[in-house]
């Protein structure tokens, strides 16, 4: 033990200075400085002593940042302009030994790299990521971090492609990695148009389609379209405005037209050998960016791969019905004709079964479909600027395809009261009572055990 209280007395012997200062300067009491010490030997003691803790480390961090956040409002309210030490310098100092001794714990790691992020200290970040990814390069939550990190601290973009590209070398069978890979490269988009519209730029493109030059090189790295600094940030060449050579050249980029995200789904899809769960995960990512230009030719892109992969899936088949109107607001002159292309899709949904599965696959594929379309449709009646005429036609189809998953359900009705209670509940509120209140009738005919639950169903 003597060897531990040498290194806490030595610890100790640092802080003197910095304490005499904050005496002298009356920023703490004599009794405080008192309390301080003897708080920092008992956190020395811990760290110092045979089975020390990560959380001891990340407590003895939490009290030095409260203690510095106190002597800040302390020297403010006294009109200490500023003094010769501060506890980041101290607060850095905890968090590296913690972080060499407990190389495993992630969790330190991410307090390291916040408190870092708070002091604005980006030369510092940079610093900690480099060290935890070289410690951690299978973890892509790290990858992950570190670039948004590089997006949103530092803006640079590059630099965030860069965290990934790498990543993706260590962790090409994380689905997570390629989703945020495709998300920030949409992301990135998103920004580019909204700089365009902010200047007055937003007219008709023609849009280039790069996609087939965007190929992989390995299973893990994708080659993406070269996209330089003046694609992306023209300058200003004049005073009358941004270069238009410059403007043509960025709307033919790859940046724009959706080249990257279709590249890094092809590798995506080539890495884990035509998942669909991974498809639809991909769909429904790229669906949330809905007010882009190349957001619909990468869902039909993504489309085209669902429909080899497994044309007769209900979640496939849903995503192909919904896909007209992704995007649209019911408000809009194209929503009407383009909801009119998903009804025909509903009809085709349904009927295409018959011919390539069994009765019973057949009924239980429909069914899930028929659940889906329903839960999808009803939100639409929630929306005041709908035109009556499609809410009419809406309700229309509601009740066809209510028909049609009752005659589905009865040729297998166990286990699928829930459920069924469940859509009637809905269905009841949007008071699409014609609906409702034969459905209740057949519901207690069909499952007269369970009648609670469709009471409670009439209910809500």
């Amino acid at each position: 033990m003597a060897g531990a209280s040498d290194k806490v007395r030595f610890y100790l012997e640092q802080s003197v200075p910095e304490l005499q200062e904050l005496a002298a300067k009356e920023i703490f009491t004599t009794q405080e400085i008192l309390s301080i010490t003897k708080k920092r030997s008992d956190f020395e003691h811990k760290l110092n002593a045979r089975g020390s803790q990560a959380a001891d480390y990340a407590r003895y961090a939490e009290y030095e940042m409260n203690l510095e956040s106190l002597r800040k409002k302390r020297a403010k309210r006294l009109g200490v302009k500023s003094t010769n030490h501060t506890g980041q310098r101290r607060i850095f100092f905890v968090l590296e030994r913690a972080t060499r001794k407990f190389q495993g714990d992630l969790g330190l790691w991410i307090q390291y790299i916040a408190y870092a992020r708070k002091q604005r200290s980006n030369k510092k970040v940079s610093q900690i990521l480099t060290s935890v990814l070289r410690l951690h390069p299978t973890r892509p939550e790290l990858w992950i971090y570190a670039a948004n990190y590089a997006l949103e601290e530092k803006g640079d973009m590059t630099e965030a492609r860069s965290y990934l590209q790498r990543g993706l070398r260590f962790c090409g069978r994380s689905e997570r990695m390629w989703l945020q890979y495709a998300r920030l490269e949409m992301g990135y988009v998103a920004k580019i148009v909204g700089r365009r519209r902010i200047l007055g730029l937003d007219q008709e493109q023609v849009q280039q389609d790069n996609a087939g030059n965007a190929n992989a090189i390995d299973d893990n790295v994708v080659a993406l379209p070269i996209i330089t600094a003046e694609d992306i940030n023209p300058e200003q060449k004049s005073s009358e405005g941004v270069d238009q050579k410059v403007l043509d050249k960025l709307d033919a980029s790859p940046a724009l037209s959706g080249a990257i995200p279709i590249a890094i789904f092809d590798a995506a899809i080539k890495q884990f050998k035509e998942d669909q769960k991974l498809c639809l995960h991909f769909f429904d990512m790229i669906a949330n960016f809905v007010d882009l230009p190349c957001t619909r030719k990468i869902l039909v892109h993504i489309m085209e791969t669902l429909q080899t992969l497994a044309p007769e899936s209900p979640e496939t088949l849903i995503r192909w019905i919904q896909q007209p109107v992704i995007g649209l607001n019911v408000d809009s002159i194209g929503f009407p004709t383009n909801l009119g292309l998903c009804l025909d899709r509903i009809k085709a949904s349904l009927q295409r079964h018959e011919s390539s599965l069994t009765a019973w696959k057949t009924a239980q594929s429909r069914l899930i479909l028929e659940q889906q379309i329903i839960e999808w449709m009803l939100p639409y009646l929630e929306e005041d600027e709908l035109d009556e005429d499609v809410r009419k036609v809406i309700v229309v189809t509601l009740r066809k395809v209510w028909s049609q998953l009752q005659s589905d359900v009865e040729q297998d009705p166990n286990g699928k009261g829930s459920e069924v209670a469940s859509l009637i509940s809905k269905l009841q509120a949007h008071e699409l009572h014609r609906v409702t209140e034969p459905a209740r009738a057949w519901a207690l005919q069909m499952w007269p055990n369970e009648a609670a639950v469709f009471s409670q169903a009439a209910e809500v």
